[in-house]
């Protein structure tokens, strides 16, 4: 896929800021507060892993009703596996936030990112809420301080914006995330936040969100880990003033297309920033019988250490790919099987095409590497997006928290 550049996320009626608060070191920014100018419909989706964050079950019974003003998020401490007083924060910054908007606290939701097991040090997010407030939309760079103030171990701060028509109206979608690693499919550690001035009931946008996560979030990998924090949260705040997006109609489908696209740019950005990462991969399996097969044999090559780290080493062994479709647990015929490495045909009919080494050793050069496997069993595609492991990325995790 083609890789996007970072656009301003801005979206009318929407302000963000972000700060340093003390819970990072060196002045980095580490608070961060998107605020919306109305009450939005909103809905989010979350991790599947069982161990989560008090964020995580604070925001999920928040969205209950379906309604958001904002959300206080903070990076570099999960409030992860803190017993009773990961919950409690949630309570007081939540309330704090709510205080100083003079909103509803049921309308503020809360997401961490960072090192897990560290007592969350409320303390330093409280005494700069009123701060955080005061600066809300005021800088020029509101936007960028505020993707900047959710990272972690992420060289870059990522950010989308696209804008298309609807029956006359204009229609934006804008969006911030973070991630590096600890990224896996099932809300693959990782956070988006989304905004639309699209006029959509909480329910409809839901809806639409699963489907784009299924396309894009939900199919992306550096390490085959689920992170204790993950979410993806959407607020629409209506002020497109278009005619009400209702599910089953044109309206429906071109606001998914777009909140497609962004999500697939925001989750592409957390791919080519994969910790230690040397290569933007795009897994291509096409020619299948169910959507399902498709995905797990694409999954089993992307999350497989041994093609990763062939990709890494730019050694052209196909074997490996292969023995990944092989080892995906999903019924297909060998001799049929098709594989591709940046146009160049490694396999045709499960036999080896033999192209001269020099060949693939250029096509390992590039940057991007698009592999691609065609089972000749059916018109059923999927697509997962990974990176490679490099030297890099063994050392910035051993040395995560010294």
């Amino acid at each position: 896929m083609k890789l996007s550049k970072n656009r301003n996320p801005a979206v009318p009626g929407f302000k963000a800021v972000g700060l340093y608060c003390g819970i990072k070191a060196k002045n980095v920014k580490d608070l961060a507060l998107i605020v919306s100018d109305v009450p939005a419909a909103a809905a989010g989706v979350f991790t599947k892993n069982r161990v989560v964050s008090p964020g995580v079950t604070w925001s999920r019974r928040s969205l209950k009703s379906g309604r958001c003003r904002a959300i206080v998020v903070n990076s570099g401490n999960a409030n992860t596996v803190t017993g009773p007083k990961g919950m409690k924060d949630c309570e007081v910054i939540t309330k704090k936030v709510a205080e100083e908007l003079s909103i509803p606290q049921k309308e503020v939701l809360i997401a961490s990112t960072g090192v897990i097991g560290v007592p969350l040090p409320s303390d330093m997010i409280l005494q700069a809420v009123p701060k955080l407030v005061q600066g809300l939309g005021r800088s020029p760079n509101h936007w960028t301080n505020a993707a900047e103030a959710i990272m972690t171990t992420d060289l870059v701060l990522k950010s989308d914006r696209i804008q298309y028509t609807f029956q006359g109206k204009r229609i934006t979608l804008g969006g911030i995330s973070k991630g590096s690693g600890m990224i896996h499919p099932n809300m693959a550690t990782m956070l988006a936040f989304l905004q639309t001035d699209a006029v959509i009931d909480a329910k409809t946008l839901k809806l639409a969100l699963i489907e784009a996560c299924d396309r894009s979030f939900n199919r992306i990998t550096v390490d085959g880990d689920n992170s204790t924090n993950d979410c993806v949260i959407v607020l629409a705040n209506g002020e497109a003033k278009n005619p009400a997006i209702k599910p089953n109609t044109p309206g429906y489908r071109e606001f998914l297309k777009a909140l497609t696209v962004i999500c697939k740019n925001l989750a592409s950005k957390i791919i080519l920033d994969g910790e230690g990462a040397t290569k933007f991969v795009t897994v291509r399996v096409q020619g299948g019988k169910t959507r399902k097969q498709a995905y797990l044999i694409a999954n089993s090559v992307a999350t497989s250490s041994l093609v990763k780290t062939a990709l890494f080493g730019e050694d052209p062994n196909w074997g490996r790919i292969f023995c990944a479709v092989g080892n995906a647990g999903a019924p297909f015929d060998p001799d049929k099987v098709d594989i591709l490495l940046n146009k160049n045909l490694l396999l045709k009919n499960g036999n080896p095409t033999n192209l001269p080494s020099q060949k693939l050793i250029k096509a390992m050069q590039q940057h991007e590497i698009n592999i691609t496997i065609d089972l000749h069993a059916g018109k059923e595609w999927e697509e997962v997006l990974t990176c490679d492991f490099s030297y890099d990325y063994v050392k910035i995790n051993a040395e995560y928290t010294t």
